[in-house]
């Protein structure tokens, strides 16, 4: 009789397992349990997510398109049906140091589920509470190349989205673009059905949810477009191989191409990961201002020694276009004006300056050199006064004698490289990214890098300490007047990037401007750059925005004249060991809290609404702490410069409440006094 139930039982047990292989369907929940990505097989590949009670996504397509690169036979094209050969599930409790970040140590904890299907490819998804990802390992043993690769986004409704578009094709090449957007705030039926957007990109999903799209992890790999699809979905498109390129673009420091191969990549090392494809489940705002999912996802650090790297903030030349006053020689592009930027750097104890745009020939880093600067006596003269020197290049000029540049200048003692104008993620061009870094690591040399984004190679490489990618404070100095006022709202894109831009890696916004403008002042001058909102709206930014490089944008002079703005920027750390965020509404307020040490840095800004706000101190530690604050000014809605100081003791038992301007701000350091 035994044996008769143990039979029926082991029936019952195998028929159920058949009836789920025919239905192709796996589900994987979140280590909280309130988030269920379920993965469909049969006619197509997809992956959908629910959230409690929220439909985040609808079933969504995935497949890669790929053939054989010498016979043409097709690759992992995952149409009709989809068969899986293994399933293996891991729960992770983990975490890892980050020593040039916004805190010192980021906790892993995801459950994750991987699927081996026929043909030599693994889907491997992870879901953490907040949210999930999926990526594709390829198992394959030849090259292969990638026609195309299906990532949809299927939402099921019409909702509203921050879309950063591509706005500024060059030359009328599709994919080429510095990756800076403002955001377009519209709902997703109202998108421009012929316009490419850039990640992240977010989708607000009503009641408080918001799920958030981006990528992580991009090596050797074209970097993600989104557009719209049918319906209320969002799909990708990458940019495809370049097969010729022209010198153009921006005073021709681009590579334009101008033919692009039918396909997306070229995979000569079969073996390997592709991106993950990540959205991002939110309640709250806050959990969007200091998220760590971009740092999870990323390769991990691939330099055995990360002593050498110095994070810190630069005296910038360029945003104020070597301005000097007071001195006796005409200031500009020459060696006197670099070693006055170096003297001001050792003053505040500024780690770094930076010689941009000009200092080399148009066509080479080691040819055509500007002879009004003398790069050994400023060296030098930096080296005395314990300043390092950076040098501005751009992407085509570096990669043109890498190894020979790159060495020659750290012999020199040049300390890093802001390379700009990359304007581009095709394949070719994200791997000569990694070409660089490596080659920087051999020299010991810091990378800034413009016109591109940050994908994940920060944690590969820590040395690369920035990227731009970012409406910043430059397009201050180009802003068209509309109407009497400026076209772009620079405060409410200022509250808006720490939740979206930011969540992708550093910025290298280049705050500090002392010519602050109220929205009926505010003027683009290009020699006298003014920003938009008021003084303590840019000192708040060095504590708000994360950059492990951190600029002075304004002029030493103007800096030397306001002393108590200039010490008090000047101390904020460029990375930190903890980070809280206290308040904030996408596009409205943010405030957040960050710990170097056992002193605290708070700050909190706000878009052109004017408004009244308090800070809990309840997360400081015990004893008294003695605050300098720095709150806006009584008359600074007409005059954007205005500002208050005031030193108090605070403990975590208060609450401070404060008013903040229109386009305003609050900061303050608190250190412990006992």
């Amino acid at each position: 009789m035994a044996m008769k139930y143990r039979f029926l039982f082991v029936s019952f047990c195998m028929l159920l397992a058949i009836s789920g292989f025919a239905q192709k369907q796996y589900s994987l929940s979140s280590p909280d349990g309130k988030l269920k990505v379920t993965i469909g097989g049969g006619e197509a590949l997809t992956w959908s997510i629910q959230h409690e009670e929220t439909i985040v996504l609808q079933p969504s397509a995935i497949a890669l398109n790929a053939i054989n690169a010498k016979s043409n036979k097709k690759v992992g094209v995952w149409e009709g049906q989809v068969k899986v050969t293994n399933v293996a599930r891991k729960s992770v409790n983990s975490s890892f140091a980050t020593p040039f970040y916004k805190k010192a140590e980021v906790r892993d904890v995801y459950n994750q589920l991987s699927l081996t299907l026929k043909g030599g490819f693994v889907l491997e998804f992870r879901a953490y509470d907040e949210g999930a990802a999926y990526r594709i390992v390829s198992r394959q043993s030849k090259p292969y190349l990638v026609m195309n690769e299906t990532v949809e986004f299927n939402f099921a409704g019409d909702y509203k989205a921050f879309v950063p578009y591509v706005n500024d094709n060059r030359s009328g090449e599709r994919y080429c673009y510095s990756f800076e957007s403002y955001y377009d705030e519209a709902p997703l039926s109202a998108m421009f059905a012929d316009s490419l957007a850039i990640t992240p990109l977010l989708v607000d999903l009503g009641n408080g949810k918001k799920a958030t799209l981006m990528e992580a992890g991009l090596e050797n790999y074209p970097g993600m477009f989104l557009k719209k699809g049918e319906g209320n979905a969002l799909v990708a498109e990458f940019a495809p191989v370049p097969l010729a390129e022209v010198i153009g673009g921006h005073a021709e420091l681009n590579l334009i191409p101008t033919e692009r191969a039918g396909y997306i990549a070229e995979i000569n090392q079969p073996r390997r990961s592709f991106p993950w494809r990540v959205v991002l489940v939110t309640t709250s705002d806050l959990q969007l201002a200091d998220n760590d999912m971009a740092q999870r996802l990323a390769p991990a650090c691939k330099i055995a020694d990360t002593s050498w790297i110095k994070p810190g903030k630069v005296a910038w030349d360029w945003w104020n276009t070597c301005n000097l006053t007071g001195v006796d020689f005409k200031a500009g592009m020459n060696t006197p004006t670099y070693k006055a930027y170096i003297d001001f750097a050792a003053q505040y104890n500024l780690e770094y300056i930076i010689i941009d745009e000009g200092w080399s020939g148009k066509e080479s880093l080691l040819e055509g050199l500007n002879p009004n600067i003398d790069l050994k006596e400023i060296i030098a003269h930096a080296n005395a006064k314990g300043v390092g020197v950076i040098l501005w290049a751009s992407w085509r000029n570096s990669i043109k004698h890498l190894e020979a540049s790159f060495k020659h200048y750290a012999e020199m003692g040049v300390k890093g490289f802001k390379v700009d104008f990359f304007d581009r993620d095709d394949q070719p061009l994200i791997a000569s990214v990694e070409q660089i870094a490596e080659c920087a690591v051999r020299n010991k040399l810091l990378l800034d890098l413009h016109g591109l984004k940050p994908y994940g190679i920060q944690r590969s490489y820590p040395n690369i300490v920035n990227f731009e990618g970012v409406k910043g404070l430059e397009n201050a100095k180009w802003e068209p007047i509309v109407n009497g006022a400026p076209l772009h709202d620079f405060p409410r894109y200022d509250v808006t990037a720490p939740y979206l831009r930011q969540l992708a890696g550093p910025m290298d916004y280049t705050p500090g401007a002392t010519k602050n403008a109220t929205r009926s002042n505010f003027r683009a001058i290009n020699d006298q750059p003014m920003s938009q909102g008021t003084r303590v709206h840019q000192m708040a930014m060095y504590t708000l925005f994360e950059a492990p490089l951190q600029m002075l944008a304004d002029s030493p002079s103007y800096y030397q004249k306001e002393p108590e703005y200039t010490a008090f920027i000047a101390q904020v750390p460029t990375v930190f060991d903890e980070t809280i965020a206290l308040n904030g509404e996408i596009g409205e307020h943010i405030a957040i809290a960050r710990r170097k040490g056992p002193t605290w840095y708070v700050a909190a800004m706000t878009n052109w609404t004017p408004r009244q706000y308090a800070i809990d101190f309840s997360f400081l530690g015990e004893g008294n702490y003695q605050a300098e604050i720095f709150a806006d000014g009584v008359n600074a809605d007409k005059d954007a410069t205005d500002y208050h100081r005031q030193v108090k003791t605070i403990t975590k038992k208060d609450k401070l409440s404060f008013y903040m301007a229109p386009g305003g701000g609050w900061t303050a350091i608190l250190k412990l006094a006992d």
